[in-house]
């Protein structure tokens, strides 16, 4: 029976990072194994989101994360270098607009009062301002706005994640394609893995970040989590119309948009019975452009009322649906096996810190460069939320 130190499951972005920052970390040693399902990566989150990065959440974990993802990839090229060949993931730094209407006004001073208290660089600004700043923007409707002047934008998620796994393994970390069954248990205690084909592979820690598989491998080591998967859409489209420099707009009632090559790129994320979870399904529902996205996005941007159609393309989320924030660590009946599962659409962004904790849980036993422990799985039994107001 083969055994490493640390087995992950699902080597995207999540699983890539904390497998890149346990060989970079010095007082780590051991062999480390990521298994994934699918090395194409077609479907993965990570190669199907908006790949953008904020500071404008409502919780200081979730600001302080984006903080250091931020300064992560900026230093991507430092940080990832691998025989000379710095990566770049083309990050453009143009900002978040987040809107809110009077009903919305008082949570958005508030949490920009939270994001400026910690360092983040986004100005609070008045209707007024916002038409001054963002000429093609109606403002009808708008008590205020919240602008990222800088910390804040859009890259290439694929890139951040093959980055992380060229970087990985060019530090020793081993990656295998294969599907995993479930956890392997001995005496009530996670031991390692069960592939699909019935090899069992040990291990001193198990990290589940398997995506949208998250909630049946915890299930497979007796662990029932809150973990539901939702069908996102993006839409993409050209405007005849130009606009300098959009940043990622977010209307008051959740829909998006933002620049992307030359044209644009946008969504929007249904609630209650309209958002169900889904399985194996990546079929495209263009009524949802037609009648809702396109016609709020033509509303605050009247350039956007004449526009040509292009690709669009679906793919899954975990959402952690007690709280809309990622379960990151241990629950302490299984205390060797670290989750990270629910991160809501998060990701991307969040993986750099995330990555770090989870190496970090696994060499010291807790957290070390960033407490991420308001994360901890644990709140589920303390009947603890850490509520996140701002989910696109």
């Amino acid at each position: 029976m083969a055994h490493y130190d640390v087995v992950i499951i699902g080597g995207a972005v999540t699983g890539s990072s904390a497998a890149y920052h346990l060989a970079a970390n010095p007082d780590f040693h051991g062999r480390v194994l990521v298994i994934e399902k699918d090395p194409s990566y077609q479907k993965c989150a990570s190669a199907l989101s908006a790949a953008s990065i904020r500071q404008q959440f409502s919780t200081a974990v979730n600001i302080k994360i984006s903080l250091y993802g931020i300064e992560f990839i900026r230093e991507i090229g430092d940080r990832l270098e691998v025989d000379g060949d710095r990566p770049d993931v083309g990050f453009h730094e143009d900002g978040y607009l987040y809107l809110a209407s009077d009903d919305g006004l008082a949570v958005l001073k508030e949490n920009n009062d939270l994001q400026r208290q910690l360092g983040a660089d986004i100005v609070f600004m008045a209707p007024d301002e916002l038409a001054q700043r963002f000429p093609w923007l109606n403002v009808e409707g708008l008590a205020a706005g919240t602008f990222g002047v800088s910390g804040e934008g859009w890259f290439d998620g694929y890139g951040l994640m093959q980055a992380f796994r060229r970087k990985a393994r060019s530090l020793g970390v081993e990656y295998r394609s294969a599907r995993v069954a479930g956890v392997a248990l001995a005496n009530g205690r996670v031991g390692g893995v069960t592939l699909a084909d019935g090899e069992v592979i040990s291990a001193g820690h198990v990290i589940n970040a398997s995506g949208a598989d998250g909630k049946r491998i915890a299930a497979s080591a007796g662990l029932d989590i809150p973990i539901e998967v939702k069908k996102r859409m993006i839409f993409t489209f050209k405007a005849e119309d130009r606009i300098e420099r959009c940043p990622l707009l977010i209307d008051t009632d959740g829909t998006y948009v933002r620049g992307d090559s030359d044209g644009f790129l946008c969504g929007w994320a249904p609630s209650g019975e309209a958002d169900p979870e889904v399985e194996d399904d990546f079929n495209v529902d263009w009524d949802l452009f037609e009648d809702h996205i396109w016609p709020v996005l033509a509303n605050r941007v009247p350039a956007f009322e004449r526009i040509k159609p292009g690709a669009a393309w679906a793919g899954y989320y975990d959402m952690c649906a007690w709280d809309e924030n990622v379960l990151l660590g241990a629950l302490p009946e299984q205390p060797n096996f670290l989750l990270a599962n629910g991160f809501s659409g998060h990701g991307l962004q969040q993986s750099p810190a995330a990555g770090r904790g989870l190496a970090e849980l696994v060499t010291y036993g807790d957290f070390r460069s960033l407490d991420l422990s308001d994360l901890s799985p644990v709140r589920l039994r303390q009947g603890r939320q850490v509520r996140e107001k701002c989910i696109v």
